[in-house]
């Protein structure tokens, strides 16, 4: 075989799965493109106002958790706490359910949220902590499994909103969102292209079904939220 014959060869092999390649992610970037068309389109009629909320009479108003500074809330959490505390002011439910990270003893954003919500005139027993709140897929499943509630409304910024609503749909919670976009952002863009990835996979869970990093015992949201101190 002469040295020319074997370049073609070479090109040949290349061009075939450079073509192989790209095709798979065409197909990849269309699944991308239609599973987050069809998270938002399936769950956009459930993202109801405060007033609309009210009717709904849920087992529990669920904050989703957000970043914290030290004992301090993040922007976009402080938005979520006062959207949150508004609903329970106005009557539309009387139980707090604050779902975040404390995976580590240097880092808590459910204790920081109790406490802006205390401090805010809400009693330390109406609020329920889910320290294992480590996703979103594991708040949903977690509110269901651990907290036992069966009707949640769920207070996070819309573009989250979406994912929430689906991921609890998927677990069987009767669920309805009350956006928390109180101002603008910073970084609103790279957390929406996030946003695009973390919907692919939670649509994969929700098909699967993977039990959350930690379940534990229960404790019925319509109880003491005391006992979820530490």
């Amino acid at each position: 075989m002469t040295y020319m014959r074997l370049i073609k060869r070479f090109i040949k092999f290349v061009f075939k799965w450079s073509v192989r390649l790209l095709i798979l992610i065409l197909i990849g970037l269309l699944a991308v493109v239609v599973i987050n068309n069809y998270m938002q389109n399936s769950v956009r009629d459930r993202i109801v106002s405060q007033d609309t909320a009210k009717d709904f009479q849920p087992d529990c108003i669920l904050i989703l958790g957000a970043g914290v500074w030290g004992d301090q809330p993040s922007h976009m959490l402080e938005d979520r706490l006062k959207t949150g505390i508004m609903l329970y002011k106005n009557g539309v439910s009387d139980r707090l359910l604050m779902s975040g990270d404390h995976g580590q003893i240097q880092y808590d954003e459910v204790n920081v949220m109790k406490k802006y919500a205390m401090d805010a005139g809400v009693p330390s027993e109406h609020i329920f902590m889910d320290h294992a709140g480590f996703s979103t897929y594991d708040s949903m499943y977690r509110a269901r499994d651990t907290f036992l509630a069966k009707k949640v409304v769920i207070v996070t910024q819309e573009y989250h909103l979406y994912r929430a609503l689906y991921a609890a749909k998927g677990l069987g919670l009767d669920a309805v969102g009350v956006s928390a976009d109180l101002r603008v952002y910073a970084g609103q863009d790279w957390r929406d292209f996030r946003e695009i990835l973390a919907r692919v996979k939670d649509f994969l869970y929700v098909i699967f079904k993977p039990l959350p990093t930690y379940l534990g015992e229960t404790i019925p949201v319509w109880g003491n939220g005391d006992l979820t101190n530490d």
